[in-house]
């Protein structure tokens, strides 16, 4: 592009072609409009280790996602359960990468997505969350926003462990806490 490559058809063509072979590509409707796509081959990347902590934190700050899921049970006198889980998403070729952080953390499944070609390490067990996964990232603290979501995801797991959970009162502050969080966040 600096060189106003992207300006003619075959430089615009070299950007689709590389554009394909990232991440979860291009989209569907693109490639129906351009027939003449060959996605830039990128070798898989074997490792057999993580090669430190801070190494996963910088990988979480870009790939993770520390949700809270509210919905709707009859188990409780608030009508809502609370779950917290801890993701990271990757392109499928990269499964081997999340087998590898599973053995690394002790715990988390991997769920594969058939309609897109995604997997996803998922750690949702509360004993696992506030055994394995809040104590690792105290310790090996994430960067940027994704810091703040972390931070509070943890106030939500506090809250949590108190029982604030399973009254009203605390549920609004948990609902109030996760409408800040990820997406929603507002940053001034």
């Amino acid at each position: 592009m600096n060189n106003n490559a992207h300006l003619s058809m075959v430089g615009l063509l070299k950007i689709i072609n590389i554009k394909a072979s990232m991440n979860l590509g291009i989209s569907e409707v693109v490639k129906k409009e351009i027939l003449s796509i060959i996605p830039i081959k990128r070798p898989i990347i074997l490792t057999n280790n993580i090669p430190n902590p801070n190494w996963i934190s910088g990988f979480v700050s870009g790939d993770g996602n520390f949700d809270v899921r509210i919905i709707n049970s009859s188990k409780n006198k608030t009508g809502y359960t609370v779950y917290l889980r801890f993701r990271i998403s990757q392109h499928d070729k990269d499964i081997k990468l999340m087998e590898l952080l599973i053995k690394y953390f002790g715990s988390g499944t991997i769920e594969k997505n058939s309609k897109d070609q995604v997997v996803n390490l998922t750690i949702s067990k509360f004993s696992e969350i506030t055994k394995v996964i809040i104590p690792f990232f105290e310790i090996n603290s994430l960067f940027g926003i994704k810091q703040l979501d972390y931070l509070d995801w943890c106030k939500i797991a506090s809250l949590m462990k108190e029982g604030s959970h399973l009254k009203l009162e605390g549920l609004e502050i948990i609902s109030s806490i996760k409408a800040g969080m990820n997406k929603t966040r507002k940053i001034n």
